[in-house]
């Protein structure tokens, strides 16, 4: 799938090009898509800069609050919660562990460090199924929660417009926040409703409820507030808990007598490694994306989608971030490039772009994340994992876009 969709972006940037030319004369085309080529090249290197950078600060603190116990005391605080939402997982058994480690990964943005964690937790519920051809129930949650991007802190997203010159990098964090709870909750009901999920269990209804009356409470707090002061406060939280965060892992490992310094550069080297393996694909996607636009190609896209919106009557600020949508449940890598190109093009902090990192950090790469975790322990019957997890997607981008309006429309 992703070398149909790789290989489609120059053909269709070949094509459009040879248009041009034929039917207008216009050779101008063919020499912007030669120079995208070099010139995303050239961007992909200065992303993977900061890339390298922020992996192996992350992977680094990490790697301290496992050893400090943060996660196991994690794990164990949601074992009552896992065992009802998937009752076929033995209490105690290093799934559970796996699985909450996975998710802190996620939480705090670092989607590609939290792979391997995920695989090793999909493994881990692998020896539990009685069909290993078809997945099963667990399974299935474990991968819609995880396609459904359950993101507290986008770090890579905070990287990205850091990266592209952006005064405060953390000022998505509020609409991230709210749009993955958006994916979060419809991937979750659907599995819930697929597999009978006895919701109404004392300790689930306790999870669920408090959780929604947070949200309500924050929600409810910020309706009366203006966008710039929503902007501000977005920012703010963003680098609070950003800090707070690196120094709660700090202090408890500090008091757990963990080696802190030794365990950070531990992690670090696995943070760089990962990095390291991302090059390849970052060029590959950005040089892809860059030839679809400098050929006309999104341009022509955009410009129809544009004339949809404005037919029925909506405000058409967000179509420029479509692209990024469109792409993401195909390849994580292809909707990074339309990002990053997009705010080079449009400007890190115009709206589109905005909308754009937001729908980045809420949804996530349904198809790359089925064919990997089903992949790698040879499941072949899916059943309803692709469904739900596609619904959560779609929440994702269409509360990403209302989000934004919220905030800075």
């Amino acid at each position: 799938m992703l070398n149909g969709l790789w290989l489609g972006f120059f053909i269709i940037a070949a094509l459009t090009a040879s248009v041009r030319l034929l039917i207008s004369g216009d050779a101008s085309a063919f020499a912007a898509v030669a120079e995208s080529l070099f010139s995303m090249a050239k961007l992909s290197v200065d992303v993977m800069i900061l890339l390298f950078g922020t992996l192996t600060l992350w992977l680094g603190f990490l790697k301290i609050a496992e050893k400090a116990l943060l996660v196991d005391l994690l794990a164990r605080l949601l074992s009552p919660l896992f065992r009802r939402l998937m009752p076929e997982v033995p209490a105690g058994h290093p799934a559970l562990g796996l699985i909450t480690l996975n998710f802190t990964a996620n939480a705090l943005g670092l989607d590609n460090a939290a792979t391997p964690i995920g695989l090793k937790a999909m493994r881990a519920l692998q020896e539990l199924n009685p069909n290993p051809a078809s997945a099963s129930n667990a399974q299935i949650l474990f991968l819609v929660l995880n396609a459904s991007s359950l993101t507290l802190l986008p770090v890579s997203i905070f990287m990205y417009r850091a990266q592209q010159g952006a005064e405060n990098p953390t000022l998505v964090f509020l609409p991230v926040l709210l749009a993955t709870a958006a994916s979060t909750t419809a991937g979750f009901f659907s599995v819930a409703f697929m597999q009978r999920l006895r919701l109404w269990d004392p300790v689930v209804f306790a999870w669920l409820g408090g959780t929604a009356l947070i949200f309500a409470a924050a929600v409810t707090a910020m309706a009366s507030m203006s966008a710039l002061a929503l902007s501000a406060l977005s920012s703010l939280l963003g680098n609070v808990v950003l800090f707070s965060l690196i120094l709660l892992f700090l202090v408890v490992g500090a008091i757990r007598r963990v080696p802190v310094y030794e365990s950070f550069v531990e992690g670090a080297k696995e943070g760089f490694e990962v990095a390291r393996n991302l090059l390849p694909y970052l060029v590959a996607m950005l040089c892809a994306v860059g030839v679809l636009r400098a050929s006309g190609a999104l341009d022509m896209l955009l410009e129809g989608l544009r004339y949809i919106v404005q037919a029925a009557g909506w405000d058409t600020r967000f179509v420029d971030a479509l692209p990024t949508a469109l792409v993401k449940p195909f390849s994580g890598s292809a909707a990074r490039a339309m990002l990053i190109e997009l705010m080079k093009t449009s400007g890190v902090d115009s709206f589109p772009a905005l909308v754009a990192a937001t729908v980045q950090g809420s949804t996530e790469t349904t198809f790359y994340v089925v064919a990997v975790y089903f992949g790698a322990v040879g499941i072949q019957r899916v059943r309803h994992a692709v469904g739900c997890a596609l619904l959560a997607d779609l929440a994702g981008v269409l509360a990403s876009i209302g989000v934004c309006y919220w905030f800075f429309g």
